[in-house]
């Protein structure tokens, strides 16, 4: 007995032809040596028959096109942009984080410099400095422009505005509310006050 490695084709072959060769070589195993040697050239020639046949349908339809392989996931198939979209995006948050910082102090130095220039009042009052890095970029400070002074009217709206605020705020200790039903007194003052200061 003989055994045949698996054949290999360059096109598949149809079903009804696999049949016709899984029979004969059945048929072969089965048959004596002395029939082997008589049907020997039968199936040789029907296996050049199934060639032959298999070669004639090839050229008369197009081959079938190679499988496509499968696609990936975005994720996978741009995998080398995720380290530079995070190292960007890294980079622009600190630049806008250290750029709002540098804006703070240099409100703080303007407010501090605009405060100590201010004249100053009768009665004392303590004052702390902040010690701040010299910036060696020079500062332009513009001059504080005082605004017009809100009419009393407005004041009051606003007063009552506050007023109405205060009274939503829920306090979570006694200490709080007691500080909220002062800032309440207070601006209930100012509301019924004929005359009020100026802002």
């Amino acid at each position: 007995m003989s055994e045949e490695g698996p054949k290999l084709y360059a096109d598949k072959p149809k079903k009804a032809q696999l049949k016709q060769l899984k029979e004969q070589q059945k048929a072969k195993d089965f048959s004596s040596p002395t029939a082997t040697k008589a049907t020997a050239t039968p199936s040789s020639a029907a296996s050049a028959a199934a060639a032959s046949y298999s070669m004639g349908s090839q050229s008369t339809s197009p081959p079938p096109p190679p499988p496509q392989p499968p696609k990936e996931s975005f994720s996978r198939r741009y995998k080398f942009l995720w380290p530079l979209l995070l190292t960007v995006n890294l980079t622009v948050g600190a630049y806008l984080f250290m750029r709002t910082k540098k804006k703070d102090t240099d409100l703080e130095k303007e407010v501090s410099t605009n405060v100590s220039s201010s004249p100053v009042s009768s009665t004392p009052t303590t004052t702390t400095t902040v010690s701040e890095k010299p910036i060696s970029l020079p500062t332009v400070s513009e001059p504080v422009k005082p605004h017009e002074p809100i009419p009393e009217n407005q004041q009051r709206e606003l007063y009552k505005w506050i007023l109405e605020e205060k009274r939503k705020v829920k306090a979570k200790d006694p200490q709080e509310k007691k500080r909220i039903d002062e800032e309440k007194a207070i601006l209930k003052q100012f509301i019924r006050a004929k005359s009020i200061p100026r802002i």
